[in-house]
């Protein structure tokens, strides 16, 4: 697991950010199956996607990355 600048161990995901038609956002990490949040705007969204990701680590094998950075790989509206 690579080291953050701090010495910790740290992760890169892709994260997925998507408009949705009657307002707000829904957050999506593709790499961790069901792993998702939807808040008012992209930033709340993207934070409680951090802990959503954090709560998934540490259900799937007791592991919780001390920083995770995240690359938005897609952002787009809602398709009717």
């Amino acid at each position: 697991m690579p080291k953050d600048s701090q010495g910790g161990e740290s992760m890169n995901l892709s994260v997925r950010i998507i408009a949705n038609e009657n307002g707000g956002y829904t957050a999506i990490c593709p790499t961790l199956p069901g792993c998702m949040s939807k808040g008012s705007t992209r930033e709340e969204a993207r934070e409680r996607l951090d802990q959503a990701i954090c709560g998934y680590f540490a259900a799937v094998n007791n592991f919780v990355p001390e920083h995770t950075s995240h690359e938005v790989t897609e952002v787009s509206s809602a398709e009717a």
